[in-house]
């Protein structure tokens, strides 16, 4: 039971199950998370205000819940879920300072959750709530923390990540249209290629984000599985055989989201499986946004001694000494972020398998590194979309005149005049440094009209045997 008395050092004294513990005067937690902010002094950096948040909508359905099953007194319900709703819109989120690096179960940030609602209860109705027997009621750390990831994990990708990756398909697909019938040089090992049209290699940026979007999605049907009601270890201890059913359900209504109970207990505590599933697929995302920022800034290189096919926005000068300086900003934010990402997960791949027994004992790690990772996931996405993509423009003028002189065109001849044949005319044709057209004439006796229709750039695009 926890007690308190007022000194007039600035702190008060409260006491919890190993004794008493100076917590600072105003604060509204307690022992246990005055005991977290000096045990764990390693990061500076709080778990971020999605998760708490997480927890905090957690106990609002759990108090409405043990309510409904006649365990939790009416007044005693309705003022938890009126401080739950003051700290969900936000306020007194500077209550939360215990660090990542804390206990592996995140049971100190449980405690914390629980001691600011039985405090702001406690001080603003005279009522004497509780915050393991009340607050906690039918809950362990070790099955709110892990519902807790999943809730907030899941929240994140349907109100912002999903919306962010839409967008950034819509304004690709309005930019493939656009360019659906602009010819470019095409590149494999970073060298001249095959001509493919802006529309065609934007349509493959637009299908590699679709298939990422679609395994977040199917993703989504396993991250709606709660650990709620398994309390401990998995068994259900002191909580109500429908308190799982009924608290998944309560969650379902206050979020809009479909929250069931796992399937097992003891495999969703033991395993984040879930969250690691969604953070392979935040994996992929990256690598995805990775590879569309680079090819846009390998397309902007120049403005003379690059690629210089496109001209991204200008956003800011580039250099402290080169006047006039532009940089591709954009690509370089969004490929730093997509490298984090990559390296969030890895993280989450060595924390998940620290599952020992019936308990994994990395989950704040979880829970941070999956939050920045959506966070990281949906910002670039949109700043990606509206200052990159967006805007970009093409020097029609440059490419053309480089497409012309691209000696690869003479693959098309390969089935006409052979594979050997071939390849001698481009290599006399870039040797002296003249069009394909012209030394195809010369060595094959084809008509000019006859190689025109074949050498045709756009024609290549559309695939199909030159004839």
């Amino acid at each position: 039971m926890y007690s308190s008395t007022e000194p007039s050092s600035g702190v008060r004294i409260e006491r919890d199950s190993l004794g008493e513990v100076a917590v600072p005067k105003g604060a509204l937690y307690g022992a246990q998370t005055q005991r977290a902010i000096e045990n764990f002094p390693v990061s500076g950096q709080p778990l971020p205000h999605p998760f708490i948040e997480a927890i905090v909508r957690i106990k609002k359905a759990a108090a409405r819940t043990n309510q409904s099953l006649d365990l939790l007194a009416d007044e005693n319900a309705l003022a938890i879920i009126e401080a739950a709703d003051i700290l969900i819109e936000g306020k007194y989120a500077d209550q939360f300072p215990i660090d990542v690096y804390q206990t592996g179960s995140g049971t100190s940030s449980n405690m914390n959750v629980n001691e600011v609602i039985s405090n702001l209860v406690n001080r603003s109705s005279g009522l004497k709530i509780s915050p393991n027997d009340h607050v906690n009621m039918g809950q362990s750390s070790n099955d709110v923390i892990p519902s807790a990831i999943h809730v907030s994990s899941a929240l994140l990708v349907n109100k912002h990540l999903l919306p962010a990756l839409d967008h950034l398909l819509d304004v690709m697909e309005k930019r493939r249209a656009e360019l659906e019938h602009t010819v470019k040089t095409g590149r494999t090992h970073m060298m001249d290629a095959m001509p493919v049209t802006f529309g065609q290699e934007i349509s493959g940026w637009m299908a590699l984000l679709s298939n990422d979007r679609q395994r977040i999605k199917q993703t989504l049907e396993r991250l709606y599985q709660l650990t709620l009601g398994g309390t401990a270890v998995g068994t259900g201890t002191n909580t109500h055989h429908d308190f799982a059913e009924k608290v998944s359900k309560q969650l379902s209504q206050d979020t809009g989201l479909p929250f069931k109970p796992a399937n097992n207990f003891f495999a969703a505590q033991s395993m984040p499986a879930s969250a690691l599933e969604l953070s392979s697929d935040l994996r992929s995302v990256a690598v995805s946004l990775m590879k569309i920022a680079n090819d846009l800034r390998l397309m902007n290189s120049g403005p003379l001694a690059g690629f210089g096919e496109i001209e991204l926005p200008t956003l800011q000068p580039g250099s402290s000494i080169m006047p006039g300086k532009v940089n591709p900003v954009i690509s370089e934010s969004v490929t730093m972020a997509a490298a984090q990402i990559m390296g969030l997960d890895s993280a989450i791949a060595i924390a998940a398998q620290s599952g020992n027994f019936q308990l994994n004992v990395m989950l704040p790690l979880i829970a941070n590194n999956l939050i920045n990772s959506i966070t990281l996931a949906t910002n670039s996405s949109m700043i990606l979309a509206d200052k990159a993509i967006a805007g970009f423009t093409v020097k029609e003028a440059h490419i053309k005149e480089t497409l012309s002189r691209n000696p690869v065109l003479v693959t098309a001849l390969n089935p006409v005049i052979g594979y050997m044949q071939a390849a001698e005319i481009a290599k006399q044709a870039y040797r002296e440094k003249r069009p394909v057209l012209e030394v195809a004439k010369e060595k094959t006796g084809m008509s000019e009209e006859a190689l025109k229709k074949i050498l045709d750039p756009g024609r290549a695009t559309k695939g199909g045997i030159a004839k």
